[in-house]
């Protein structure tokens, strides 16, 4: 299979002959597997036991056709050896964590992961008894000092959100190294056209699939993506733990995945464009992308990124209502908290995160910060949104 994305995207992972003729994978709607006798239940409690990969499915709780061959597409993009498809992208997180941390276990969280990840490190896993200590994302021997002796993972997100802060994914695999520590990165933001973690040495990497993965903002799901050692207990996990996605939203997931690399390229060429217009703007105190020089993270992500992403965050010259307003101006993008489908959507975080200026404000949100993730329309029509928005303030 030639490694080419685009031709990855449409069809990897995928029957060339599929049931019924069919040119699209079918939706496999059942919860459960006959058997035609019981000589054939034995044939397959056989195979079972002796680890064939290729045993057929018994159970929706554990595996659907739909759902393998979104598997195997998401982890032929990511260069890994499988991936194991989720409910949603924290259920991919937590079950990955639940599986691979034990009471007693210390995990090193990077600074700016998402804020229900980190909402389940300190609130949920301190209940077994796993610490979890956090590391700045630009420090690596604030990282590097934060292990210990009990460490069995670090955790990161790149770009962050919604700072879009880059990890340096070199020097964290070598912390790791150093010290043996499983790596895991959740690269939603970056998706598997822009940066292929596994390839910089990471052991695992997450993504929600319902952001560019699937494209549409009509579905939820997660993934991890691995080699199969580990990934084999991550799946037994999930078997037990519940979380599978559905073959609906696994139809859905496949279909998104073959424009993956079209709509992502696209949204790249609208990310560079946009930040570059808002930071020459009046209007706009600071733009937040890693594809421009005054990006604190632009060499890192330059040197490790094929692209830049979609999401573009900025600060405008106001205060928090007047930053309502200016979104409000908006006439393209749909107001919402999410990002990467083909749709364009903005987002105030200050206002998402909580009604008491304290709690963003200590969460490291500012006023007047917002967050633009860019769909697939024209770039020349996008900019002239905002420019008509930003121009209709009254600066002072």
């Amino acid at each position: 299979m030639t490694r080419n994305f685009s031709t990855q995207a449409v069809h990897a992972g995928e029957e060339k002959r599929k049931p019924y003729g069919a040119l699209t994978t079918p939706i496999v709607q059942t919860s459960t597997y006959t058997f035609e006798n019981t000589s054939e239940i034995l044939d397959f409690m056989r195979s079972k036991a002796a680890g064939n990969a290729e045993v057929r499915d018994e159970y929706g709780r554990y595996s659907n056709p739909t759902l393998s061959a979104a598997e195997r597409k998401i982890a032929a993009l990511e260069g890994g050896e499988r991936a194991v498809l989720f409910a949603s992208g924290m259920c991919a997180i937590t079950t990955a964590l639940l599986t691979l941390l034990s009471g007693g276990d210390h995990l090193v969280l990077v600074s700016g992961v998402y804020r229900r990840t980190h909402e389940f490190a300190i609130d949920f896993l301190s209940r077994w008894g796993i610490e979890t200590t956090l590391a700045p994302i630009d420090d690596p021997d604030a990282l590097a000092a934060a292990i210990r002796p009990n460490t069995r993972m670090i955790f990161s997100e790149t770009p962050t959100n919604p700072y879009l802060r880059v990890m340096d994914l070199a020097r964290m695999v070598e912390i790791a190294r150093q010290h043996d520590v499983v790596t895991m990165i959740d690269s939603t933001f970056a998706t598997p056209i822009n940066l292929r973690p596994l390839e910089h040495g990471l052991d695992l990497v997450i993504h929600s699939a319902t952001k560019y993965l699937g494209g549409h903002n009509d579905l939820l799901a997660g993934a991890v993506i691995g080699f199969t050692e580990v990934m084999d207990k991550i799946e037994k996990a999930r078997g037990v733990l519940g979380g599978i996605s559905n073959p609906n939203d696994s139809y859905l997931l496949l279909r998104g995945l073959k424009t993956l690399d079209l709509r992502v390229r696209r949204q790249n060429e609208n990310g560079m464009r946009v930040a570059q217009f808002l930071e020459q703007h009046p209007g706009v105190r600071r733009v937040h992308y890693p594809g421009l020089p005054s990006h604190p993270d632009h060499e890192v992500a330059r040197r490790q990124m094929a692209g830049f992403g979609g999401v573009v965050s900025f600060e405008i010259e106001g205060d928090l209502e007047e930053t309502g307003r200016f979104i409000d101006r908006l006439r393209l993008p749909y107001i919402g908290p999410t990002l990467g489908g083909v749709e364009s959507i903005v987002e105030q975080p200050a206002v998402l995160f909580s009604l008491e200026p304290d709690e963003w404000r200590g969460a490291g949100l500012k006023d007047s910060l917002v967050r633009y993730a860019l769909g697939v329309e024209d770039g020349e029509d996008l900019i002239a949104d905002l420019d008509q928005a930003l121009g209709n303030r009254v600066f002072s």
